[in-house]
């Protein structure tokens, strides 16, 4: 596999993995806010839990879930059946995977394809979240170039396997 293409799975997956963490910390913040929300009530006052949780997580995790398919691929991460495979013919099993391989980088093309005209409409609509006003076209961009990078990988695996083999 191209190193180049290696180094961007892994960039994209700790990316992913930060956004993440990020959405962690927030949900932590939120939830505290409401244990003292309920431990304020007691003492008839409140603590307010942070404006826009929902928009932010909303956004953020529609950035990171895709971010790491295009690493799972790099690593063969993928669901198989190897149960029924692994007693078939070498050419058999390479059959399989090859047709695997390319009907993965049709559906990681198939979903950035669309997902040029979701992002599009969202920008031609000034889509922006109910509470902190964010525009929602830019957090297409990741899980685009997610798209893309994963069907890169998959058709780095059918041509740079097949000059090895």
């Amino acid at each position: 596999m191209s190193v180049v293409l290696r180094r961007l799975a892994d960039a994209f997956a700790l990316l992913g993995g930060g956004i993440l963490l990020a959405i962690v910390a927030v949900t932590t913040t939120n939830a505290f806010a409401f244990i003292l929300d309920r431990i304020a009530g007691l003492f008839g006052t409140d603590v307010a839990g942070l404006p826009g949780y929902e928009d932010f997580v909303q956004l953020a995790i529609s950035c990171a879930a895709l971010m790491f398919f295009p690493y799972c691929q790099a690593n063969r991460g993928h669901v198989s059946v190897e149960l029924l495979t692994n007693r078939m013919p070498q050419a058999l099993q390479r059959a399989i995977d090859l047709l695997w391989l390319g009907v993965t980088i049709a559906v990681a093309l198939f979903l950035a394809y669309w997902m040029i005209f979701g992002m599009r409409e969202v920008r031609s609509d000034q889509v922006v979240t109910s509470v902190l006003g964010w525009p929602s076209w830019p957090f297409y961009i990741p899980g685009l170039l997610s798209m893309i990078l994963w069907a890169l990988i998959a058709a780095d695996q059918v041509f740079g396997d097949a000059a090895n083999a």
